[in-house]
């Protein structure tokens, strides 16, 4: 970092470490990213870093942005700029070398800090003093902001979850509200990507209550309008109690109805990936179950519907329970039921049916749709049984209905 630093800050140029990076070494938290702004133009930058042996890729060169590959770790790299023209979504930028104008771009002040080699901070927009307070407030004009790229309303909501304390700016949260309809013009990916790390926080609870005031939640996540987010906050206790870690989708699926037809047009609106559909849809088709169901019950049920969406009804019914419990006696009880069978199912290993097609050719039948209904039977059987019948057992019954 420090190589790289050097060859981009020599002959009159500058290069600092900006944004989240700066952000999160104030706060102590994790730095995952570390982005350098610079008045070197692209095709300086790349240069001065080929020149030095760094790998460069040109991720981004249309608006002043190389990824430049230090000891395998890939860094982006960003010529200071000034947007001239944008259309919410997409910005036409200029070249610059003025750093206030390059900050005064940015969204939030918080995410507007640079630091220097040596590590001295430079703060143009009063990102410190917000950081400190955690306050989150957009740069200037939150209308303007927003005006040039409405998934600003998104990330202030995000950025909140994660670093905001106590009430949203006020300014920055009516200007959300105003501009909510702009969030039509954003692709589904952007809108999921946004929603899916805010649901990522330590506590999103408090955020998405400002979302709904604000209009924006029912916006993007109309499933959730008559549904509520009220199980959020017991959910996100449970995982801290617990040792849950934070789970995107079951927060989701706390915040929308069960209904298989509803989280389809979800999963196609917001464009999820297979695996999250397929999770959505997977739990909406399973059943409730009750927090005094036998473990011989929840095993036949895991069998037949899968450990993830069970797990998933487990989880948000033990949340609830335990929310309940603070007022509650028998919510207690419910809540310690729920544990049980939530030990059960994790511990849980799926058995092997011991039947299989050739095992029914051995006995005279034929492969075909009649030996297909015959092992479903069976299966059936078996797993009625509490998966005790043995390959002897089956067969012996296999050929008693083949022979009928």
């Amino acid at each position: 970092m420090q190589k790289l630093l050097g060859i981009l800050n020599t002959d009159g140029e500058e290069a600092r470490i900006a944004g989240g990076a700066v952000r999160n070494a104030l706060l102590g938290e994790a730095v995952a990213d570390v982005d350098i702004a610079t008045t070197c133009v692209p095709d300086e930058t790349r240069r001065r870093a080929e020149t030095a042996g760094f790998r460069v890729a040109p991720t981004g060169i249309e608006h002043g942005t190389l990824t430049i590959v230090a000891e395998g770790v890939g860094h982006e790299v960003t010529t200071l700029r000034a947007d001239v023209e944008t259309d919410g979504r997409r910005a036409k930028v200029v070249f610059g070398r003025d750093w206030k104008a390059d900050a005064e771009r940015r969204d939030f002040t918080i995410n507007a800090l640079y630091a220097n080699a040596d590590g001295s901070i430079v703060d143009l927009v009063g990102g410190l003093a917000d950081l400190e307070s955690r306050t989150l407030r957009f740069i200037g004009d939150a209308e303007a902001r927003i005006r040039e790229d409405y998934l600003r309303i998104l990330r202030f909501f995000r950025f909140f979850a994660w670093y905001g304390r106590g009430r949203p700016d006020s300014e920055g949260l009516k200007a959300c509200a105003r501009l909510k309809d702009g969030l039509d013009r954003l692709s589904a990916e952007r809108v999921w990507t946004e929603l899916r790390k805010l649901l990522s926080a330590p506590d999103p609870s408090r955020s998405l209550l400002w979302m709904r005031q604000a209009g924006v939640l029912t916006k993007v996540l109309p499933e959730s309008e008559k549904w509520g987010i009220d199980a959020i906050h017991g959910l996100v206790k449970a995982e801290g109690d617990l040792g849950w870690s934070a789970d995107p989708l079951l927060r989701l699926e706390a915040m929308v109805p069960p209904d298989g037809e509803r989280l389809k047009g979800l999963a196609e609106r917001l464009r999820l990936s297979n695996a999250e559909a397929s999770r959505l849809a997977d739990w909406a088709g399973s059943a409730k179950i009750g927090s005094k169901a036998t473990e011989s019950e929840l095993a036949k049920r895991l069998y037949r519907e899968g450990r993830e969406p069970l797990l998933d009804r487990i989880r948000l019914a033990m949340a609830s329970a335990r929310a309940r419990a603070v007022t509650e006696d028998d919510a207690l009880v419910e809540a310690g039921g729920y544990a049980r069978l939530f030990k059960f199912a994790q511990a849980w290993e799926t058995p092997v049916f011991p039947l299989k097609g050739s095992d029914m050719q051995a006995i005279g039948m034929q492969p075909g749709p009649e030996m297909g209904k015959l092992l479903k039977r069976l299966e059936d059987e078996w797993i009625e049984s509490g998966f005790r019948l043995d390959g002897g057992a089956l067969l012996e019954r296999a050929a008693a209905y083949f022979s009928k």
